[in-house]
């Protein structure tokens, strides 16, 4: 079933959504699709509908709302976003999320790629609610953007169970960084899994990339949606 684009209000403005539905009235469990840099482009869509096509309400919001230069390069919008508006921004498309007619607002997890894997750490220490938690090798998640705490500082807030997924190529997250936050995760006795995959490296889930390999995209693939199958449905 295609996607559709909703409107969510959020801070007197408003914020698209790509939202993508399994067929059938439902209920079923809700996931926040949290945007690379490249923003809801053609990969954040089509993870979506992956998402949709193996049983969850999949939403996308446009976390690029507020920028006024649309035309400038992907990382240099990307450095203009702020913890405090993104923190606004998710949990509206989560209310959003929640009240749709075919969710089962009880059952909502987060998977969030490259900037959006630092994305769904952050929000799994601000929605206690969550269910689950996937990150695809989200860097940055020891640094703050803007004022206030980084993601990592808020490790101790996290409820629900985190899967993380990485690239042992990667440099950010390295896997120095990877092995701290696992490290944590381990001392705060929080339920997690960390996965490392041999000769990947940043972005090995985009297609549309040279950094694509094919067989550790899917054992991820699978990975994440066995982890959405345990804890949301």
């Amino acid at each position: 079933m295609p996607g559709q684009w909703d409107t969510v209000a959020v801070d007197g403005d408003t914020m698209r959504c790509y939202v993508s539905s399994p067929e059938g009235p439902g209920p079923f469990p809700g996931v926040i699709v949290a945007q690379h840099a490249g923003g809801v482009d053609e990969f954040i869509q089509t993870m979506s509908d992956r998402i949709a096509a193996a049983g969850y309400v999949a939403i996308a919001p446009e976390l690029y709302h507020r920028d006024p230069n649309p035309e400038d390069n992907p990382l240099v919008r990307m450095g203009r976003l702020r913890d405090a508006n993104v923190v606004t921004d998710v949990n509206a498309a989560f209310e959003h999320l929640k009240g749709l007619a075919n969710v089962a607002a009880e059952r909502t997890g987060i998977a969030g790629f490259c900037m959006g894997g630092r994305v769904a750490y952050l929000m799994a220490t601000h929605i206690p609610a969550l269910g689950a938690a996937v990150v695809f090798y989200g860097g940055n998640i020891m640094v703050p953007w803007g004022e206030g705490p980084a993601p990592f500082d808020g490790t101790d807030r996290i409820r629900c169970p985190l899967l993380g997924l990485f690239g042992e190529d990667d440099t950010n997250p390295s896997p120095a960084d990877v092995a701290k936050i696992d490290a944590e995760l381990t001392r705060l006795g929080r339920t997690h899994e960390f996965r490392s995959f041999s000769g990947a490296g940043h972005a090995f889930m985009n297609e549309g990339r040279p950094s694509y390999r094919k067989e550790r995209a899917e054992e991820a693939w699978a990975k994440c949606l066995g982890w959405f199958e345990r804890y949301l449905s």
